[in-house]
């Protein structure tokens, strides 16, 4: 593993929640010169701002954790707005990377990128073999073209741009908009009101019946630094020009009921549960094969029952912050 704590570390999106988590890993480790730069300060949208503030810092690594992000509403709601945001942040911060010399970069994708009903768990190897989720198809075609990017810079410039796929992450910093987060957010802030306003039921989004997979974010942050910092020949091992991503997992699926289930015993809510089944359910399950980031040496250590201790108690910190 190859490490160099003076290089300057460009974290973009680092006020979201696998932004954040990055930029404490790096820390943590000792990196003395992570750069970030807030929305105020930077429109990743602006592809001329992007390039001058790659030309005015000697930037020598990029992580892209930048990303308009949402649940199933939101990617329903907003789909132009999830495309169009996502393409211009990854082609420009990428290209403005390749402009001024950056070698490395990890651009951070979604499971979203895989087919509807791909094979469980889903191998990198999927992508591209079949029709997308309806619900979320623009905010995916957006993170594929991310992936694609990185490939193609490799393959004509000889860059090292790689890309991870994760997994649903949570955790601290998390969005808990009742309207447009993910699934697990909405259900602790829907379980966190419900048992202080003393409700008898809360009801879930459709049967209960799909199954995801889950990653606390520090874990994801700790999977993305050892990525970054394997060695080319480390890395080639396990990719291919053609399909230079890999997945980010925990390893195992819960069904949305048993998470539920779960989210509600953590909280505290001894109320009823009632799935609405006119809600839709996504896709039916979510699995990644993670062998190839096993195989490079990175698991993850957190568990879903911790995780969502840690995540309740950094939600319930920030309502009374």
């Amino acid at each position: 593993m190859v490490r160099d704590l003076n290089q300057v570390i460009f974290v973009a999106g680092h006020r979201g929640m696998v932004g954040s988590a990055i930029v404490r890993r790096l820390k943590a480790l000792g990196y003395q010169r992570v750069l970030t730069a807030s929305r105020e300060e930077l429109n990743l949208l602006d592809q001329a701002a992007v390039q001058r503030f790659f030309c005015a810092n000697r930037i020598d690594q990029v992580y892209l954790a930048a990303a308009r992000v949402g649940g199933i509403h939101a990617n329903n709601t907003y789909p132009a707005d999830f495309i169009y945001e996502n393409l211009m942040i990854e082609a420009n911060v990428i290209q403005s990377a390749h402009i001024n010399g950056v070698q490395k970069l990890l651009f951070l994708g979604s499971s979203c990128i895989y087919p509807k009903y791909a094979e469980q768990p889903m191998a990198e190897q999927a992508l591209l073999t079949g029709p997308l989720e309806s619900t979320n198809e623009p905010y995916a075609i957006a993170k594929i073209a991310g992936v694609k990017l990185c490939e193609s810079y490799n393959r004509q410039y000889g860059r090292d741009y790689r890309s991870v796929m994760p997994t649903n992450l949570y955790g601290p910093g998390d969005n808990y908009h009742p309207e447009n987060s993910h699934v697990l957010p909405a259900l602790i802030r829907r379980f966190h009101d419900a048992k202080l306003k003393g409700d008898a039921e809360v009801m879930v989004w459709g049967s209960g019946a799909p199954r995801r997979e889950f990653l606390y974010v520090d874990d994801m942050a700790a999977a993305s630094v050892h990525v970054m910092n394997l060695s080319p020949d480390h890395w080639k091992a396990v990719v291919t020009p053609m399909c230079s991503h890999i997945n980010v997992g925990s390893g195992r699926d819960y069904s949305i009921f048993e998470v539920a289930k779960l989210v509600a015993q953590t909280v505290g809510y001894c109320g009823d549960l009632f799935f609405d089944v006119s809600k839709p359910d996504g896709v039916p399950r979510k699995l990644m094969s993670s062998a190839k980031l096993t195989a490079l040496g990175w698991k993850p250590e957190v568990t879903l029952d911790s995780g969502l201790r840690y995540a309740y108690e950094a939600f319930s910190e920030a309502r009374h912050a």
